[in-house]
């Protein structure tokens, strides 16, 4: 059951937003983008009747109907959404304390397990020489396509960082995993640290 907080303002306001819709049966649904990461964002939108998903958690408000997106469940967990009137209007805030730092299980999928080993244990070691390695995709053969930033762009050492380190951590961590693969241009030095 999903943990998150929508306070009755918030209710109301949203309520109130989707009457202007004037769509029958429309509702919000609620989502991480980019879950389990620093650029990890929480999102509302719209939500048509079709529009929602097979594995959403639906909740009953006054007034609407919320689906919690299944695969971002952990990252809204103890989530708040509130809305305060002001002069202005109003906002709607929502805080989300879990979206960046997910709770990892064995059910989490692959890609979330590996950002959780690469934000948790592999870029507090990068940053203190000014890197940081992030996930951009993970292959069909199960192969982490990873980025490095910063002071590991260039670096001549990052060849070995990659195998001795973080694919080492990696496959400690994520057995599943089959390996890790560099796509960073290690020809542009600008950011390089010795």
């Amino acid at each position: 059951m999903a943990t998150v907080t929508i306070t009755e303002s918030a209710q109301e306001y949203l309520a109130g937003l989707l009457a202007k819709q004037e769509v029958e049966g429309m509702g919000i649904r609620m989502f991480v983008s980019t879950p389990g990461t620093p650029k990890a964002e929480t999102c509302i939108a719209y939500c048509k009747p079709g529009e929602e998903k097979e594995d959403d958690e639906i909740v009953e408000y006054a007034g609407f109907k919320a689906y919690f997106e299944g695969r971002s469940l952990p990252f809204l967990e103890d989530a708040k959404v509130d809305y305060a009137s002001d002069k202005m209007g109003g906002q709607l805030t929502i805080r989300a304390p879990n979206s960046k730092m997910p709770k990892v299980t064995d059910d989490s999928p692959l890609e979330d397990k590996i950002n959780y080993v690469l934000y948790n244990e592999v870029n507090p070691g990068l940053a203190a020489h000014g890197g940081d390695v992030s996930l951009v995709e993970l292959t069909e053969d199960r192969y982490a396509v990873l980025k490095f930033g910063g002071g590991c762009q260039g670096c001549s050492a990052v060849d070995i960082t990659l195998k001795d380190g973080v694919e080492k951590t990696l496959i400690e961590r994520v057995p599943e995993l089959a390996g890790v693969k560099d796509s960073t241009d290690h020809t542009d030095t600008t950011n390089a640290y010795y």
